[in-house]
């Protein structure tokens, strides 16, 4: 008997206003349950997500609330022509008599290159909203703060109840001007101006919220703006970007019947291993730009990571000397992932706030929060080792996709031997005045950095065992049967030491890998770098 294809509607790609999804016939994840929480709970928020997870969606939604369009978030049948929708949360939790002022602003299109630029961005963006909301508005000469004080007040006196102030992308001046430092500082200063206008008209707004990736210091871009509720690791709005397991299996349920009844099943583990993961709190999130890209295309690849190639931080890190096997495991203080300023950008706070790191874990330490940070995905782990390799770590014309192809076949049969003579190939391919001429090459860690950016990049299963001696990487490896236990040791000298299958032993991380389900057999490396040479000097192979 024929199987019915559950009703299907249309994947909201880049789609970020509420009145097209809703009349439009797409799916929508309700986020209102969560809106209602936020506005019965205070005033001011501030929320950092990475890019492409929802926040200008998620702004127009608190927007169309307050604006009073209950038509928006009630049932209806499609009489008008409109498509037919179920009732949200926020239909029947939501005060509708009477609809508040609403000022939008958003530095979320285009790229902002001098100062002057942002004052006329801002400029323009201050008289749209006056002209929306009808009021009158200081000349153009008057400057920014008095203009934006003005809307905020004949906002609340003309329509005589309190504004609401969104902010979308509140940072993105400043990050995409990080790599000119003049540029960014005076980008801050003019958001600076911008923003310290709110916390004087606290009589004047019933909710704001600003939202952005970074979380730049109070101090640096909130000077006087004290009084934000910062809600990014408020575990109560964990899930209030992104979708959770259950979103998944029930409100795109169709797409998934419809894959698998047209000959492309979609495996739920497979898309939990390639886009789940990120954490804000108890419950994990997808990537909400993976999950839509992956439903209409049903094909497994890097979607997000592919619509913004991190340059800057790629080229960021290298200059660093970031250490990349600790991309498996970080551990940062509350502070420092909340430290984040154009004189001080520390790795764990840029990683995180991006999206290339996730929080796995926390602990309490005295006083302190701890932090246990992790790559989120296969996504995240195999395309940004890959553009770290591409951005520097390898020379230019190294014909990575080839070396790539030939690794996986060398795992996948299981030959040591041959694993050896390729990685002999990689080292010996990066040509000496390029090591010479290439502060990376100097870092202690490099080598190794190296050896396990190129395994990460396959987007196999790695398991970390130790990574925080930047000579030494200690990983396993799970593909086709076998469990690869790894110990990569950078030694002095020239001759083999042995050393690094002496540790292997002694710590017997093999011992949990044997007899686990779905390991056929394990396979100890032992392998030492000479920095002198470089190139491997000693390759030791245990199977069992």
């Amino acid at each position: 008997m024929n199987r019915v294809t559950p009703t299907r509607r249309k994947l909201p790609i880049g789609i970020q206003t509420l009145r097209d999804i809703r009349e439009g016939g797409y799916y929508y994840v309700d986020k209102t349950p969560l809106v209602a929480r936020l506005a019965d709970s205070g005033k001011f928020y501030f929320l950092s997500r990475p890019r492409r997870f929802g926040k200008s969606l998620l702004l127009d939604t608190i927007a169309c609330a307050f604006e009073g369009k209950r038509q928006l978030f009630d049932a209806h049948d499609g009489a008008d022509g409109t498509a037919p929708r179920e009732k949200l949360f926020l239909a029947d939790h939501w005060d509708w008599v009477k609809p508040h002022p609403v000022i939008r602003l958003s530095f979320a299109a285009g790229r902002l290159q001098r100062r002057e630029q942002l004052e006329e961005h801002i400029h323009a963006q201050l008289e749209a909203n006056a002209r929306h909301l009808g009021v009158e508005l200081p000349p153009p000469q008057t400057d920014i703060p008095l203009r934006f004080d003005a809307l905020i007040e004949r906002a609340a006196e003309t329509h005589h109840r309190q504004a609401v102030v969104l902010v979308d992308e509140y940072d993105k001046p400043i990050l995409d001007n990080l790599e000119a430092p003049e540029i960014a500082r005076a980008m801050r200063e003019g958001l600076r101006n911008l923003y310290s206008v709110i916390k004087g008209r606290d009589a004047d707004l019933r909710f704001v919220l600003l939202t952005g990736v970074s979380k730049f210091s109070k101090v640096s871009i909130f000077s006087g703006l004290n009084n934000l509720n910062d809600i990014t690791l408020d575990e109560r709005y964990g899930t209030l970007c992104g979708y959770t397991e259950e979103d998944i299996d029930t409100v795109f349920a169709p797409e998934l019947e419809a894959a698998k009844q047209e000959g492309q099943p979609l495996d739920r583990e497979e898309i939990r291993r390639w886009y789940n993961g990120y954490r804000w709190g108890p419950v994990s999130v997808y990537n909400p730009f993976d999950v839509l890209l992956l439903l209409d295309k049903r094909q497994f690849r890097a979607h997000w990571f592919e619509t913004g190639t991190p340059t800057f931080l790629v080229e960021w890190l290298r200059g660093k000397g970031f250490f990349t096997p600790q991309l498996e495991r970080l551990y940062a203080s509350e502070q420092l992932l909340s430290t984040f300023d154009v004189e001080r950008i520390e790795p764990e706070a840029l990683l995180w706030q991006t999206g290339y790191l996730t929080i796995d874990g926390q602990q309490r330490k005295g006083a302190a929060t701890v932090y246990t940070l992790r790559v989120p995905n296969l996504e995240v782990r195999s395309a940004l080792n890959e553009a770290l390799l591409l951005g520097g770590w390898l020379p230019g014309g190294t014909p990575l996709s080839q070396l790539t192809l030939r690794l996986y076949d060398l795992l996948t049969d299981g030959d040591a031997q041959a694993l050896r003579a390729h990685f002999e190939r990689l080292y010996a391919s990066i040509p000496h005045d390029w090591v010479r001429a290439n502060p990376i090459a100097q870092y202690e860690g490099y080598y190794a950095s190296v050896f396990y950016s190129h395994l990460a990049s396959l987007g196999l299963d790695i398991v970390p065992e130790e990574v925080s001696n930047p000579g030494q990487c200690d990983l396993v490896i799970r593909h086709a049967g076998r469990a690869w236990v790894i110990e990569f040791k950078v030694i002095d000298g020239d001759a083999p030491t042995g050393e690094a299958m002496r540790q292997l032993k002694a710590k017997d991380y093999a011992a949990k890998h044997r007899g686990a389900p779905g390991i056929e057999e394990v396979i100890e490396l032992g392998v030492e770098f000479s920095p002198t040479k470089r190139q491997i000097v000693g390759w030791e192979v245990a199977r069992g």
